[in-house]
């Protein structure tokens, strides 16, 4: 990043235009200040306590290999992909952390599509207390899409994105239907009243398309069903249960409607503990050493399991060129990682949870990329997050003898190509 000087408030930046550049480099922080939010309350318990290191990781240090071939560090990443803050945990230890100028640990930071990934966690609880079924159909909820492209689409079918109704997401694609429904969020009668708009295309339970309506869907059927709004079944069924040390908060429709696909901001540590939280199998450690349960116990591991059906309607979908053997299932990215199987929670603009569960990492970036998508960037971030697990978790004893990952033999990987444990150090 260059210079240090906080970025200002723009008196061009407004509700309509907060995430585009140059303007986001300072709206991403205070997006409160420009559209309408509600509280996501952390509630009144103890806040799960993040150990700090007896020595942080020098991310300066850490050698990643980048997409375009060259060789670079973590810190290079970092400042080349317009980073806001980035943190690491690693078992359960605060292992790195760096905010811009401007940032800091406890300010809240618009994290857009990572969003979808929370509604899917609150969808898992209602599911599991019998609130929702998964085979239940969209207009057994909400009558009021029993006329839209939605009729007929199951539970299940919005979770893993495989409803039949049109929906084009391409954010370049002025006509596309994620740029109306930003439109009539901000200046129309809302989001739900633009969902009973969309059209069916095909078949429900085909091919995965990532389209921010099916959360919104979602999210209504989890309000509907339970009664409440999404801010308080985030906050009641995760936010505070996890152990969260700060209120999260999530942007609004001009009708009070939260926006389900992308309104939650966050500070980066208590996404930390949300990536803490996937990582423990949906658990949290209490004080006397029990573990209380947040999540439904065969959520993740449904999620983690790929079966032949997610994975081949992954495979057909353009998603397989950006992560080639990944698939998509309960509202979470699945990739296949330098060290392992990586879940992944995903927003536009450059946000990131990244979860391995072979190296017990979880890193988090929050971004303000000029573009809403950049796939070099977004490589380059998880060639970092990889680097940084291997960095963590090899390790040399005084014979300078590698200790290997679990699971990696003879430095074998899945595919059986022959790869290092562990990233250089610079």
């Amino acid at each position: 990043m260059s210079g240090a000087t906080p970025p200002s408030r723009d008196p061009r930046a407004s509700a309509s235009n907060w995430l585009e550049a140059p303007f986001n480099r300072w709206s991403m922080w205070h997006v409160r200040e420009l559209c309408p939010t509600q509280r996501v309350s952390r509630g009144t318990g103890t806040p799960l306590p993040l150990s700090d290191p007896a020595e942080p990781l020098d991310l300066g240090r850490v050698s990643v290999k980048r997409v375009d071939g060259s060789t670079g560090s973590v810190r290079a990443v970092l400042d080349d992909t317009f980073t806001d803050a980035f943190a690491v945990l690693q078992q359960g230890e605060l292992a790195a952390e760096w905010y811009a100028p401007g940032g800091g640990p406890a300010q809240v930071h618009a994290v857009l599509s990572v969003t979808k990934s929370v509604v899917g966690c609150v969808a898992s609880v209602l599911l599991d207390r019998g609130v929702l079924d998964e085979q239940g159909c969209v207009e057994e909820y909400v009558p009021d899409l029993a006329a839209s492209g939605y009729a007929g689409a199951t539970v299940r079918d919005l979770l893993d994105m495989r409803s039949g109704a049109r929906f084009l997401e391409d954010y370049g694609d002025p006509s596309a239907e994620i740029r109306q429904l930003g439109e009539w969020v901000i200046d129309k009668d809302g989001l739900y009243a633009y969902l009973q708009s969309l059209e069916a295309e095909r078949e429900h339970g085909g091919t995965f398309r990532y389209r921010s309506s099916e959360t919104d869907v979602l999210g209504w059927l989890c309000e509907r069903a339970s009664g409440s709004r999404m801010a308080e079944l985030i906050g009641d069924l995760v936010w505070a249960p996890m152990g969260a040390a700060g209120d999260a908060e999530i942007q609004c429709d001009r009708v009070g409607t939260a926006i389900h696909d992308g309104g939650l901001g966050a500070t980066a540590r208590d996404l930390l503990r949300f990536g803490h939280l996937l990582l423990s199998g949906g658990t949290v450690p209490l004080p006397d050493g029990g573990r209380r349960s947040v999540l439904p116990p065969g959520w993740l591991r449904q999620a983690w399991a790929v079966d032949a059906d997610v994975r081949s309607a992954f495979a057909e979908s353009p998603a397989e060129r950006s992560f080639p053997g990944g698939w998509y299932r309960n509202h979470f990215w699945f990739r296949v990682g330098e060290y392992g199987d990586v879940l992944l929670c995903l927003g536009i603009h450059g946000q990131l949870v990244y979860v391995s569960r072979r190296t017990n990492t979880v890193c988090v970036k929050l971004s303000g990329w000029p573009d809403a998508q950049n796939p070099a960037f977004l490589h380059d971030t998880l060639r970092a997050c990889d680097a940084i697990s291997g960095a963590l978790t090899t390790d040399q004893d005084s014979t300078g003898a590698v200790h290997r990952l679990p699971g990696v033999v003879s430095g074998l990987s899945r595919h059986g190509t022959s790869r290092r444990p562990g990233p250089s150090v610079l």
